[in-house]
């Protein structure tokens, strides 16, 4: 698996015009061969991440060269960023789990309380 980390900050002000890119590209993204997914989270600083996880790098390069996101990352350095930071990362290990809810322990009242 590929993984893309994207770290930014936007310009004061620019945030609405720029969440309608952001969701042009997501729903570019998701056509792109080995495509797994893409989220975005926004911190309380003002700095934004976008996650995108590739199967392949093949995935990653296409959606890297692709024509209207390379115009849509030039127009955002000119435009929207103050600053940016991209990661590019292969897995090299991936677990997933579904964790049992938390199941509340028995006080065992024979042991006195502490004090």
């Amino acid at each position: 698996m590929i993984v893309t980390v994207f770290r930014s900050r936007l310009k004061p002000g620019l945030r609405e015009d720029y969440v309608a890119l952001a969701n042009r590209m997501n729903e570019l993204a998701r056509t792109m061969p080995g495509y797994i997914s893409h989220k975005d989270f926004y911190a309380n600083d003002g700095e934004r991440v976008a996650v995108v996880e590739f199967a392949h790098e093949e995935g990653q390069r296409a959606w890297q060269s692709n024509p209207e996101h390379r115009a849509a990352q030039k127009l955002a350095r000119e435009k929207y960023y103050t600053e940016y930071h991209i990661q590019v990362c292969s897995s090299i290990v991936s677990r997933n789990s579904s964790c049992p809810s938390r199941r509340r322990r028995r006080l065992d009242r024979r042991q006195p309380k502490p004090h």
